[in-house]
């Protein structure tokens, strides 16, 4: 049986010097699609370009990895069991606050983009914010762009009230690229229930992850994972669920920096101690896990892969 594997959002080190060779960790032999975060708030449009050129310059020179500038390459690189390597941008800081920037960022592979992280920004507030304030003006303005050129909003790590104003606006698919039910564990990076049933509303897909202190308490186990997977199936339906790692090739720095700087991180982020990650290697075997559990074939194909492809036919622009 033939399953592609959509990784919605996985991270290199936001480094100009970054070796892409980790991603070949999730070889499979049906093919993987991979979302590379390549920006979030601190960074400006220059420095979101530089990264892209660098890992677009080094995916081009190795031969287990392919860039996928559209969903055709995407099929043709998956099909003979390739990995096809996408972008996503964190926040809407990148930008500069220029809309025009979006399309430039679409023609060198970001598909996703968030309009805000952790805290408010000039689109909206986010999921850490005490003030929820929702989308702004422009932010509405940013969603109607992405829109337009093929980018799919991204509604994790905003504010519940931002991202239901997102699934309002928007003309398409909004995801949640990687984000966990807050009704299973309680964490204020995870989504309500409200937010998924939004999603939903908009044909789009919640990309539940893998990260320990999302999962639980710091437990990222398949079982985890899988609970999650199916009380957002039983929400929403399985249609509109999928997968995505979060997984950082750089967790040993993070979580260096959460012990040198405790006062930069709330308890949400410290209480379990290091963050825990799935490797890609443990993530690789959720189809056999799900099937274990009694799932059957057709759902397990929707929510490791289809229904991600699915979003793409319908937002992507060539």
């Amino acid at each position: 049986m033939r399953t592609l594997l959509w990784d919605q959002h996985t991270c290199l080190p936001l480094q100009g010097d970054a070796a892409v060779a980790p991603l070949t960790r999730y070889e499979h032999a049906a093919g993987t699609l991979l979302s590379v975060n390549a920006g979030y708030a601190p960074q400006r449009f220059a420095d979101t370009m530089a990264l892209l050129g660098h890992y677009r310059r080094a995916i081009e020179a190795h031969p287990n990895l392919a860039l996928a500038d559209d969903l055709a390459d995407v099929d043709a690189i998956t099909g003979v069991g390739g990995i096809a390597v996408v972008f996503d941008i964190e926040d809407a800081n990148p930008l500069d606050g220029d809309l025009r920037n979006l399309a430039v960022l679409v023609q060198h592979g970001v598909r996703t983009l968030l309009p805000s992280d952790n805290h408010a920004n000039r689109a909206g507030s986010g999921c850490l914010d005490a003030l929820d304030g929702g989308l702004t003006a422009w932010g509405r303005d940013l969603v109607a762009e992405m829109n337009t050129v093929g980018m799919v909003p991204d509604g994790s790590h905003c504010s519940p009230r931002t991202g239901l104003d997102m699934c309002e606006v928007s003309a398409g698919p909004v995801v949640y690229s990687h984000s966990c039910m807050r009704s299973v564990w309680d964490h204020p990076r995870n989504i309500t229930d409200d937010q998924a049933r939004a999603c939903a509303a908009t044909g789009g897909v919640v990309g539940v992850t893998a990260v320990g202190i999302f999962l639980g308490p710091n437990t990222p186990t398949l079982d985890a994972l899988a609970h999650h997977l199916e009380y957002a199936i039983e929400l929403v339906g399985v249609e509109h669920v999928g997968v995505s790692t979060d997984y950082s090739f750089d967790h040993v720095d993070f979580n260096a920096e959460l012990a040198v700087n405790p006062h930069l991180f709330d308890a949400s982020y410290t209480r379990w101690g290091p963050i825990q990650w799935m490797p890609p290697e443990t993530w690789l075997g959720l189809r056999g896990h799900l099937s274990g559990r009694g799932w059957s074939d057709a759902d397990v194909n929707a929510v490791l892969g289809g229904n991600f492809h699915r979003v793409a036919r319908q937002s992507w622009r060539a």
